[in-house]
């Protein structure tokens, strides 16, 4: 076991794996980033985290691997196989896999982690590109309780962790946040998209709801967002749609029927068809113009 964490390699650096491997450098540990696109790394020296060239021998040098790829597809390419991560991690590192991820892949890379004698935990994040700014994403860790334990002094760097229970959980309340939030998106649309086509001022009726029973942190940042029609992505709506097309399959998998979600899932699904899936997920209300003929 790795008495004190003092090298953290941090994989995928890009809008949230960027500014987490940022907070941890200039907090004093010695931090190597890596991502497919190299500029993206890079970018990052001016606040001390090291460009790594070759991402297995950035985690064989480190205490704590850090993992904020794409997808679950994308995890079990660069850590699993006999030439991925997790092979090359020495005994008694710890791998967090922070990314969002099917509950099935989160077991999955747990279990392998195990067999090379690396501790795991899956501990996906929400709060977005601000909160990984600002250290203050919301953490859901699956795993071994004294393994989060051991993981603190990272994670306090990065927000609030919640230990959730064992392997897969983080992934399946990652989920369940995913369908939440997409939701909530989805409605706040509609209810701006309304607003405007029944004549009232999209800005004031979301200011006049502002501390009311319709007010949360995804009325607040992504309604102004809708009203300003600022659709940089901080959550691009290709990845909206796979965490929510991924939920719906693991419900399925449950015997489970989840109406709402399948039709917000089926919007953002058209919102990707229709050439916007590099937009921020909030975009979706461009959808709902298009579907009322472009109005508004």
């Amino acid at each position: 076991m790795i008495e004190s964490i003092q090298r953290i390699a941090v994989i995928g650096t890009g809008i949230m794996g960027g500014p987490m491997a940022g907070r941890l450098a200039e907090a004093g540990f010695a931090v190597s980033g890596w991502n497919r696109t190299p500029e993206k790394a890079a970018a990052l020296s001016d606040r001390g985290v090291v460009t790594a060239s070759d991402v297995v021998a950035a985690a064989a040098d480190a205490d704590v691997v850090i993992c904020m790829l794409s997808s679950g597809p994308v995890c079990e390419t660069v850590l699993m196989g006999e030439h991925g991560v997790i092979s090359a991690m020495r005994p008694g590192a710890i791998l967090a896999v922070m990314s969002s991820i099917p509950v099935e892949t989160a077991v999955a890379l747990a279990k392998v982690a195990v067999d090379h004698g690396v501790a795991c935990v899956d501990a996906p994040v929400s709060g977005g590109e601000k909160g990984a700014r600002e250290g203050t994403l919301a953490i859901m860790a699956g795993g071994d309780a004294a393994v989060v334990d051991r993981l603190h002094p990272v994670f306090a760097l990065l927000g609030r962790v919640t230990h959730v229970g064992p392997a897969g959980s983080g992934a399946l309340t990652k989920l369940a946040n995913q369908l939440i939030v997409a939701s909530t998106i989805c409605a706040v649309a509609e209810a701006l998209t309304l607003a405007k086509h029944g004549g009232a001022d999209p800005a004031r009726v979301r200011e006049a709801l502002l501390g009311g029973f319709a007010d949360s942190t995804v009325f607040r940042q992504h309604g102004l967002r809708m009203v300003e029609a600022n659709f940089q992505p901080g959550g691009p709506a290709k990845y909206q749609v796979k965490d929510t097309s991924t939920a719906l399959a693991f419900a399925r998998s449950l015997g489970l029927t989840l109406p709402v979600s399948e039709e917000v899932d089926r919007l953002f699904q058209a919102m990707v068809d229709d050439g916007d899936g590099d937009l921020d997920h909030s975009g979706v209300i461009l959808q709902l113009q298009r579907m009322n003929r472009g109005g508004g």
